[in-house]
C-alpha cells in the first residue's frame, strides 16, 4: 500500500471539515478502503486559519502556486471556488500530472469540457461530487450505477438556502424579507444572497448534471434561471390550498427537440416526494428509461456533508493511483443535444393579477388569454379592496410563449393594474 500524498488549497467551511475527516479517520480508510492518504501541504489566504486548525508552520503556504508545483503530490484538492484563481490552479495541477478533486460548481458548469479534456491529455483524475448536492452522492450515480440507463429526467431542490426560506414562508407565513433575515441570522444564507436567491448556485448546479445524465455538454449560460425574490405568502397560501407546494427546482428533462432545462419557483403537487422536502435538505430527482423514479436526498451543504463528498472522491483517487487505472471515465458528453428555447416549453401556468373591481374584468382578461391559445382551467377570486381585486388564474397547458405574450397584452389593459405573479406548475 503506496501513500497518496494531497495537497489541500483552501481552508474555508469545507477545506476544514476535510482537514477533521481525515485527520480522524485516515486508519480507517487504509483499512476499509486499502490505500493510504495523507494531507500533506496546505494553501489558504490565512495562516490563523490555518494555525486554529492545528496545521504545523512547515505544512503550510500561502501560495497554491507551492503545491502545484510540488513534486510529492499526488492529488490537488481545490476548494476556492470562483472562476478566476481557480481555473487557472485546476488546469495548472491537471498539466502537472496531478489529479484534482473540487467542489467548484461554478468551474464545472462554465469550463467543464477544458478541465475534463485537460484531464484526459494529462491521463489523471478530476472528480466534483461536492459540486452538486454537498454530501449527496449524485454524480458518481449518474456515471456509474445508471449509466445503463438513458436518462429521461434529472430534477431537484439544489439550493438549500432557498429551500429553508420557502420551508418557513409556508410553514410560519414569513414573508421573503423576514425569511432572508432569517437564512442570513442562522448562516445559511451570505450577506450577498444573490447566488442562492436569484437561481444562480442552482442553474450552475442543474448545468453539471444535465451534461452528464444526458451526455451532452451544457453550461450555466445557457440554463435560463428566475429565483424567490417575488414570492409573497399569498402565492404559496394560494398554492396550498389547490394541493401544490412551490419550490425553486432545478429541471431538465430529455425531449425529442433537445433539452429542456430551467430553474425557477414552481408549483410542485404536495403529494409528491420533492414537496416533502422541507429546511436546508436537498433532493436529486431522477427518472431512467430502466430503473423509473429514483431520488437521492440529503444535506446539500455544510461543512462536514460536502467535506465528506471531497474525500470520498479523494479515496476513489487514490485507488485508482494505486491500481494505475487513472482518467477510467472521462468526459462523457459525446451526444450534441441542442438547448430547447424557453419559449417552447408547454406547461401549465399560476397567474396572479390584480384588477380594477368592476363588472367585465374576468371577460375581458379570458378573451385576450383565449385569443393567444390559452385555457383557463380555474379561476379565484378572494381577496378585494375599495376599487381594486386579485384574481388568480391556473391555465390549462400552454406553451410559454403564448402566456408571456398574453400577458403583454394583458397588463396594458386599463383593467389591469399589474401581474403579480406568474409561476410555472408541474404534474410531476
Amino acid at each position: 500500500m503506496r501513500t497518496v500524498k494531497v495537497g489541500l488549497i483552501g481552508l474555508g467551511t469545507v477545506g476544514s471539515g476535510v482537514v477533521e475527516i481525515l485527520r480522524n479517520h485516515r486508519e480507517d480508510f487504509a483499512r476499509r478502503a486499502g490505500v493510504d492518504v495523507e494531507l500533506t501541504r496546505f494553501a489558504d489566504r490565512s495562516a490563523e486559519r490555518a494555525a486554529a486548525l492545528g496545521i504545523p508552520a512547515s505544512a503550510f503556504t500561502t501560495s497554491a502556486d507551492d503545491i502545484v508545483s510540488d513534486p510529492d503530490i499526488d492529488v490537488v484538492i481545490e476548494l476556492i471556488g470562483g472562476t478566476g484563481a481557480a481555473h487557472d490552479i485546476v488546469l495548472a495541477a491537471l498539466n502537472a500530472g496531478k489529479s484534482v478533486v473540487t467542489a467548484n460548481k461554478a468551474l464545472m458548469a462554465s469550463a467543464g469540457q477544458e478541465v475534463m479534456e485537460a484531464a484526459a491529455a494529462a491521463g489523471v483524475d478530476i472528480s466534483f461530487e461536492a459540486a452538486v448536492g454537498g454530501g449527496i452522492p449524485i454524480i458518481g450515480p449518474l456515471k456509474h450505477s445508471l449509466v445503463s440507463n438513458e436518462v429521461d429526467s434529472v430534477m431537484g431542490i439544489v439550493n438549500g438556502t432557498t429551500n429553508y426560506m420557502l420551508t418557513r414562508m409556508a410553514e410560519d407565513g414569513l414573508d421573503y424579507a423576514s425569511a432572508l433575515a432569517e437564512a442570513q441570522e442562522l448562516g445559511y444564507a451570505e450577506a450577498d444572497p444573490t447566488a442562492d436567491v436569484d437561481g444562480l448556485d442552482a442553474a450552475a448546479k442543474v448545468a453539471i448534471l444535465a451534461s452528464i445524465a444526458f451526455n451532452s455538454r451544457v453550461t450555466v449560460g445557457q440554463v435560463p434561471t428566475e429565483g424567490i425574490r417575488g414570492l409573497t405568502p399569498e402565492d404559496i397560501a394560494y398554492a396550498s390550498e389547490m394541493g401544490y407546494v412551490i419550490k425553486l427546482l432545478a429541471i431538465a428533462n430529455r425531449t425529442e427537440s433537445g433539452i429542456d432545462i430551467r430553474v425557477h419557483p414552481t408549483m410542485v403537487p404536495a403529494g409528491h416526494q420533492l414537496a416533502k422536502v422541507s429546511g436546508v435538505f436537498n433532493a436529486i430527482y431522477v427518472v431512467g428509461d430502466a430503473v423509473g423514479e429514483t431520488m437521492f436526498f440529503g444535506r446539500g451543504a455544510g461543512s462536514l456533508p460536502a467535506a465528506s463528498a471531497v474525500v470520498g472522491d479523494v479515496i476513489e483517487t487514490a485507488r485508482h493511483i494505486q491500481s494505475g487505472c487513472l482518467n477510467l471515465v472521462g468526459c462523457t458528453c459525446n451526444e450534441s443535444l441542442p438547448v430547447c428555447d424557453i419559449g417552447d416549453l408547454v406547461t401549465r401556468y399560476y397567474l396572479r393579477l390584480h384588477v380594477a373591481d368592476r363588472a367585465g374584468v374576468l371577460a375581458k382578461v379570458a378573451t385576450v388569454l383565449g385569443d393567444e391559445g390559452v385555457s383557463i382551467a380555474s379561476v379565484i377570486q378572494k381577496r378585494a379592496w375599495e376599487d381594486s381585486a386579485e384574481i388568480v388564474y391556473v391555465t390549462h397547458r400552454a406553451s410559454e410563449r403564448a402566456v408571456r405574450t398574453a400577458l403583454t397584452r394583458i397588463e396594458s389593459l386599463d383593467i389591469v393594474s399589474h401581474v403579480a405573479a406568474v409561476i410555472r406548475v408541474e404534474d410531476l
